[in-house]
Parts: structure tokens; C-alpha cells; sequence
């Protein structure tokens, strides 16, 4: 497949400090590439002088394109937005921050070039992240990878380029409830693993707190599976079963033995356990049936504020 236009999409939250170094980075590597390109910004809602600094650079470089969110609806509507937005035959995805180095922009090129459809970069280590992080982002993608009926691709990202045929797959999808890194391997077609070290940020701090870390971790096991329901039948019948069984032998022990039955102790720790399976079940359900109301309202996942850089402003997309 011969790239004639190659879309760069990069999101962006309150990535002043970043932009300058990423700006002179693209620039770098761009000059080096066999095809013309665009580089389409999502501003999410950024609260910091991101937009204007966008604004500059696109008065010096006609290739920068802005497409501005009303406000922050999160990275994986942003990343929508771009894929809805971009013009090029190709299309690859890296964050502001650098972590996602540019410089193998021309190796993806190169992939898709030979008939890929996704090239994706996997990280093969991360030692400016903690222990822990990076424990658990491995049992993420193992636990998502077990429970999935899909073949999620581990220890990657958002990092990753495009054929023309995937981006025209990725733009049918239109549930709101979103985690991309599922989608991009619901899609299938042909991929490629490009390895690389991650690099620490190249200025700020990360907006991906514990906490938004673990809801998209939650977004992304009940998106692409419904295994978690089935545990909790299997255990509700196992839990009967093996009350079934401990009830008969009480009633045998009392009957034929005089055993008189276990009171206060037995009785709470029976309570408790229940109690708390049953609140389990009812929090995974809970997920599920949230996910259902939201679908079905069928609301935009993102508004757009403005194009910068288009003729075309658009006012809402979805």
C-alpha cells in the first residue's frame, strides 16, 4: 500500500510544557518521510494554555490541525474524534507527552507499506514507572486477555499506525462506551509488533491517576466479555451446591448422632459470606446494566467546539 498522506493524531490534556518538544520532534522526523503529512491535535478540554499554543503553531505551520472539544470527555473519546477527522491513507497515534517516541514513526510507514493494516509498538520496559504500576498493568492485559474473546495485544497502547482499511473499520464503530485498545484488536486485519523501551515523560505530569486507571480497567473487562456473569452463576450454583451438601450432613449428624447444630459463630460467618458475594454479584450486574443505560441513550460520546484548520467547522460529531 503506497501512503500518500500520512494523518498524525495526538490528543492532548493540559500538555503546554510538551508541545514545544513534541512540535520540534515531528519536525525532525516528518522531513525524513517518503509522503506528505497533517498533524491533527484533540484538544480534550485542556485548562492550561495548550489551545493557544496550538493556535500559534498552526499560524506556522499549515499542517497542524486543531479539532477542539467542548470540554474534557477523556482520551478515548479524544482519540475518536481524531480518527472521525483525519484526511491521510494513513494514520498513526502517540501521546504528547514523547513516551511514545516518534522516531519509529517511519519504521510503522514502512509496515504498513508492506500490507499491514496495524502496526503497533509494544513496550518491552517501563523503568521510570513503579513496582507496582507496573504490576499491575501486566495482570490487566493477562486478566483481559484470559476473560476476552478476542486476542488483545499485551503491553501496548494507544501507539500504533493505520492502513486506510482500518481506519474506515475503526470509523463504523459507534458504541460510546470505549476502551480503544479493545477496539483496535476487535477489528482484526493483518498487525505487526514494532518492541521498544519506554521513555520517561518529556515535561508535566501524567493525568492518569489510580483511580482513572482502574475504571478504564473495568471499562475494558466488561466491554469485551461477559465471563464475568458467567463466574458469578457457576459460584452462585457451587455455593448452593455446597450449602445443599453441608445442610445434609447437619440434619444427618443431629438426627442419628445427637450433634446439636452450630449457633452464633457458624451462623454469622454463613451471613457474611453470603452478604458478600451477593453485593459482588450485584456490582459486577451493576456494570453491565450501566453500560446498557448508557448505551441506549445513544448520546454524542464528544461535542466539537471548533476545526482549526478546515474549512468545515463542525459543531457536534459523533
Amino acid at each position: 500500500m503506497k501512503v500518500n498522506l500520512l494523518s498524525i493524531l495526538i490528543p492532548v490534556f493540559n500538555e503546554s510544557e510538551c508541545l514545544p518538544l513534541l512540535y520540534a520532534k515531528l519536525c525532525e522526523i516528518t522531513a525524513t518521510l517518503p509522503c506528505e503529512t497533517e498533524i491533527v491535535f484533540v484538544n480534550d478540554g485542556s485548562i492550561d494554555d495548550t489551545l493557544e499554543r496550538l493556535i500559534m503553531m498552526r499560524q506556522n505551520d499549515s499542517r497542524i490541525k486543531v479539532i477542539d472539544l467542548s470540554r474534557n470527555f477523556g482520551k478515548e473519546a479524544a482519540v475518536s474524534a481524531g480518527i472521525a477527522g483525519v484526511n491521510g491513507d494513513a494514520l498513526v497515534i502517540l501521546d504528547a507527552d514523547l513516551q511514545d517516541p516518534p522516531e519509529l514513526i517511519p519504521q510503522m510507514l514502512a509496515g504498513i507499506e508492506e500490507g499491514y493494516d496495524d502496526v503497533y509498538g509494544r513496550r518491552t520496559a517501563r523503568r521510570h514507572e513503579n513496582r507496582f504500576k507496573r504490576w499491575t498493568s501486566r495482570q490487566y492485559y493477562r486478566l483481559l486477555r484470559a476473560i476476552s474473546n478476542i486476542e488483545v495485544q499485551e503491553n501496548t497502547g494507544d501507539f500504533r499506525m493505520f492502513s486506510s482499511k482500518a481506519i474506515a473499520a475503526l470509523r463504523q464503530i459507534k458504541e460510546s462506551e470505549r476502551n480503544m485498545k479493545g477496539l483496535f484488536s476487535y477489528i482484526g486485519f493483518r498487525k505487526k509488533c514494532i518492541p521498544y523501551e519506554q521513555p520517561p515523560r518529556a515535561a508535566g505530569k501524567t493525568k492518569w491517576g489510580y483511580f482513572k486507571l482502574l475504571d478504564l480497567a473495568i471499562k475494558g473487562w466488561t466491554s469485551f466479555s461477559v465471563l464475568p456473569l458467567r463466574i458469578i452463576s457457576f459460584t452462585g450454583v457451587a455455593v448452593s451446591f455446597a450449602a445443599l451438601i453441608y445442610l445434609l450432613v447437619v440434619l444427618f449428624k443431629a438426627l442419628f448422632f445427637g450433634d446439636p447444630v452450630g449457633g452464633y459463630p457458624s451462623m454469622m460467618c454463613v451471613i457474611l459470606f453470603l452478604g458478600g458475594f451477593v453485593l459482588l454479584a450485584l456490582g459486577i450486574i451493576g456494570e453491565y446494566l450501566g453500560i446498557i443505560y448508557r448505551e441506549t441513550k445513544k448520546r454524542p460520546f464528544y461535542f466539537v467546539n471548533k476545526k482549526i484548520g478546515d474549512e468545515e467547522e463542525l459543531k457536534i460529531t459523533n
